[in-house]
């Protein structure tokens, strides 16, 4: 932390008052704007750390329309600096709106060189913990039980707590979820908790290759066992040996297909195409699908038989759009991710875009999510992602609960979560975004069984 140069920004008008100023602060960089424009052309250039802001700038120097314009800029433009307002006597009130506004602190004129340096001096400190707290966040990020799934929804945590659980058993496991809803990372996670960790993990998407090659894929072939078979090669399930097989989209494998991977399970022998040989294999099966299978195994396009061996454990992985805050959690991971591999300045979101991500219904869940990031990232001429960088169009509203107390209990579960995953975590900030103080909060978390 000591080792980011300390950068003041005095935004003042008055040129008395700013020699006064930098003389006063010695100790850090200091750069000094007359009005907004400049403001804004220092805060680009140089990223302070704080600004201290006084409301009355020309060209109107006797109100605060420009002092509160200037904040709002700021504020879109570094979401993380700490802006620290100026008051004169009688504009209490102006202060408190600029403290809804998103400042950090407010002081009064005529000014205490002494109080106001204790403010800056805080300020900087706060601001430097935050960043040091969200460079640890980033570093154990991705460190979890289940392959670096992200995600502070209890909807979510409760699929992972379960996947850990049945990772120990050696048992087949059915994941069902939407597209896009991470069904392969979670797949992975699996086998990385389990006592197959050392072996190798196979992924195959069944739906991704043609019926007449599927079951050379899975099951291998010797050579010549038809044309264009010029060497013996092992199939997938060969190759997950010790390991974990995860067949994604299984609904789409055929019916004779299926009579020849049941035979796998029940025995745990193959056959290659061509061979005569029983080759006994020891792999974990784990599968998912985004179709009903229920449906297709009371229609008849998927045995009965099979989906019992398959689905020894099922796990139905929720919808984005079911995990409240996770959607602002994962658009923070992936801009960084991608800004820093593409190389761009970005440093985050305006708020229209976070309003956006929280509002968004997400039909591709996760992996549109990603793919709008990127985007985004690609597009953007600023150093923060805006709503319509993203691309993104007003939500249908989605239908409500017509109990008061269920509707309140979801609201309040709902807003909670969103404040929390804008805030990183961070109560006072998340109390600040409510509307709220700090022991409401606290004790809305504690009856709600909510973590930061």
């Amino acid at each position: 932390m000591t080792d980011t140069p300390r950068k003041l920004l005095i935004v003042e008008d008055d040129a008395g008052l700013q020699r006064q100023l930098r003389w006063a602060y010695e100790g850090y960089e200091i750069f000094v704007a007359a009005d907004r424009d400049s403001a804004i052309t220092q805060l680009r250039a140089e990223e302070p750390q704080v600004v201290t802001l006084d409301l009355g700038l020309p060209p109107d120097p006797d109100g605060v329309s420009e002092g509160f314009a200037t904040l709002e800029a700021i504020r879109t433009l570094a979401p993380d600096t700490k802006v620290i307002v100026a008051s004169g006597h009688g504009e209490r009130d102006s202060a408190l709106k600029a403290i809804a506004l998103g400042a950090w602190d407010f002081y009064m004129k005529p000014i205490d060189i002494d109080t106001l340096g204790l403010i800056v001096e805080r300020a900087f400190h706060v601001h430097a913990l935050e960043a040091e707290n969200r460079r640890l966040a980033a570093r154990v990020e991705g460190n979890t039980a289940l392959g670096g799934m992200i995600t502070a929804a209890p909807e979510m945590l409760k699929v992972t707590r379960t996947i850990e659980r049945v990772a120990a058993a050696d048992v087949s496991v059915l994941l069902l979820g939407a597209s896009g809803t991470g069904k392969e990372l979670l797949a992975r996670g699996l086998h990385e908790c389990s006592p197959r960790r050392d072996g190798a993990f196979v992924a195959i998407n069944c739906a991704a290759i043609p019926e007449t090659l599927l079951e050379s894929e899975l099951f291998g072939h010797e050579k010549g066992a038809f044309t264009g078979a010029v060497k013996t090669t092992p199939g997938k399930i060969e190759q997950a040996q010790g390991g974990t097989l995860f067949l994604d989209e299984i609904g789409d494998v055929p019916l004779p297909l299926q009579v020849k991977l049941l035979r796998f399970l029940q025995e745990r022998v193959i056959e290659r195409i061509g061979g005569r040989k029983p080759i006994p294999v020891d792999t974990r099966i784990v599968c998912a699908t985004h179709q009903d299978i229920d449906a297709m195994v009371a229609d008849g396009s998927f045995r009965e038989d099979l989906y019992y061996r398959l689905a020894e454990i099922v796990v139905r992985i929720p919808s984005l759009a079911e995990r409240p805050g996770d959607p602002v959690l994962l658009a923070r991971h992936f801009l960084h991710h991608h800004a820093e591999t593409m190389h761009r300045p970005i440093k985050g979101f305006s708020p229209d875009a976070l309003a956006a991500i929280d509002a968004w219904n997400w039909p591709g869940n996760v992996r549109e999510l990603e793919n709008r990031v990127k985007r985004a990232v690609i597009m953007s001429d600023g150093k923060q992602v805006t709503a319509a960088d993203l691309d993104l169009a007003e939500p249908d509203t989605a239908d409500e609960p017509i109990n008061l107390k269920a509707m309140r209990e979801q609201t309040d579960r709902r807003a909670i979560r969103k404040a929390l995953a804008r805030a990183d975590g961070n109560i006072s900030g998340t109390a600040r975004l409510l509307g709220i103080s700090r022991p409401t909060l606290y004790d809305l978390m504690k009856n709600y069984d909510l973590q930061p």
